[in-house]
């Protein structure tokens, strides 16, 4: 059943929207950083545990949120998620210590691991192929706009109630988000197009072992599918970019620029914003690429030019004024979204229909997995240097490289639209 091409988008756009509430949850804690340190006696190493907790948790509970969200669907599993993570993340305002931060941070991870996967999963049933390019990238602008409105948010919070309540406060934006994704996926046939199993899923459950077999369609074989193996490959080459701003872009400006918070609060948002930019404009021109060709092409000059644009974070601690700094840290930015909504159409397109939400899945494990053993390692580093520029150019130039592997990989023909 297709839906009608505007109320495919306001599916997309809600569900962007669901992501944007997981971001604001998970950035809070970055964004009032030291204001948490300092009250828990937490250093920069330990900091970078903290969001390596919930990067671990994310990355185990991941593909598994994508197989269950297969299987229930994209509508029942976003609803029971967000009041989970609410929740958790509400009870972050009560941590009395590090370690008790910690455990709230592991739950916290699995409880916002089904958000991507069936995010992605309702555009992928929702919309038709020639505007899921630019869906994604919608779609990821949710992640960039979360971690916008959390930062300025949280700050300012911090600075006027206490960390603890800008924890409290910042939970209810989940909640509030819940009635417009019931009131929007109401109707039955957006009920269907979200809940019901696909065609291609039915074939492999019927026995159907050519489309089995060329689909991917055992979870297993996700692993070796060539479409999922290049998108890891370059989650894993432009997460550590994207890893800065989303998690040590405060810390940076307040400690490594010496600025005050509020002008912290007025700048951090502005790499956020061109990530968004980034991810829509990428988006939009492989939609219009595709629109032109029958078979979706792989966009390897598009990957190359956003690889090269989030290579640019090792030039920032180049730049002396911090307008022109965060600007040239927003074009790095733009240029990891860009990656990301490259690398999701592609392997998106090229999977299995009934392996949408666990491929998802798979490539948020990957991001996971850099937070996970990089953020301890930025952290220590940055305790024994006393700087975040050697940082930041490391974290930068992966991106490069990533991309030529990514190109290198062969991939088949797209089997479904």
């Amino acid at each position: 059943m297709a839906l009608p091409r505007g109320r495919a988008w306001l599916v997309a756009v809600v569900a962007t929207l669901a992501m944007s509430v997981s971001y604001v949850d998970r950035q809070v804690v970055a964004a009032i950083a030291t204001s948490v340190r300092a009250a828990l006696g937490i250093d920069a190493e330990h900091f970078g545990w903290l969001a390596g907790a919930f990067s671990l948790s994310y990355l185990v509970a991941a593909p598994i949120a994508g197989a269950v969200v297969d299987r229930i669907g994209a509508r029942l599993g976003l609803v029971a998620a967000i009041v989970a993570w609410s929740a958790v993340s509400a009870a972050h305002a009560f941590a009395p210590t590090f370690a008790a931060l910690f455990a709230l941070r592991v739950v916290l991870g699995a409880a916002e691991a089904p958000s991507f996967p069936a995010a992605a999963q309702s555009v992928r049933r929702a919309l038709p192929a020639g505007d899921r390019s630019a869906a994604f990238g919608l779609l990821f602008t949710g992640s960039s706009f979360g971690a916008a409105v959390a930062a300025p948010l949280a700050i300012w919070l911090d600075v006027h109630v206490g960390w603890r309540l800008a924890f409290l406060i910042a939970s209810v934006v989940g909640m509030a988000w819940l009635p417009a994704w019931l009131l929007v996926t109401r109707s039955p046939d957006v009920r269907e197009v979200l809940a019901r199993p696909d065609p291609a899923e039915l074939s492999a459950r019927s026995g159907d072992t050519s489309v089995a077999a060329a689909s991917g369609s055992s979870h297993l074989a996700l692993f070796g599918d060539p479409a999922v193996l290049r998108a890891l490959v370059l989650v894993l080459a432009s997460a550590p970019g994207l890893m800065f701003m989303y998690v040590w872009l405060p810390q940076y400006l307040e400690l490594g620029r010496a600025l005050p918070k509020s002008r912290v609060a007025a700048l951090v948002w502005i790499p956020a914003l061109l990530a968004d930019l980034g991810m829509v404009g990428f988006g939009l021109v492989a939609s219009a690429l595709e629109r032109r060709a029958p078979v979706q092409r792989s966009h390897v000059p598009l990957v190359f030019l956003a690889a090269s644009m989030e290579a640019t974070l090792a030039l920032v601690p180049r730049v002396a004024d911090p307008l022109p700094a965060v600007l040239l840290l927003g074009v790095s930015a733009a240029g990891g979204g860009g990656l990301y909504t490259l690398l999701t159409s592609d392997m998106m397109t090229r999977v299995n229909p009934a392996r949408v939400s666990m491929s998802g899945g798979l490539t948020a494990a990957a991001q996971s997995l850099i937070y996970v053993f990089l953020n301890p390692v930025v952290g220590r580093w940055i305790d024994r240097t006393h700087s975040f520029d050697s940082a930041m150019a490391m974290l930068g130039v992966m991106a490069l490289p990533g991309a030529l592997v990514w190109s290198l990989i062969p991939v088949r023909r797209p089997r479904f639209a």
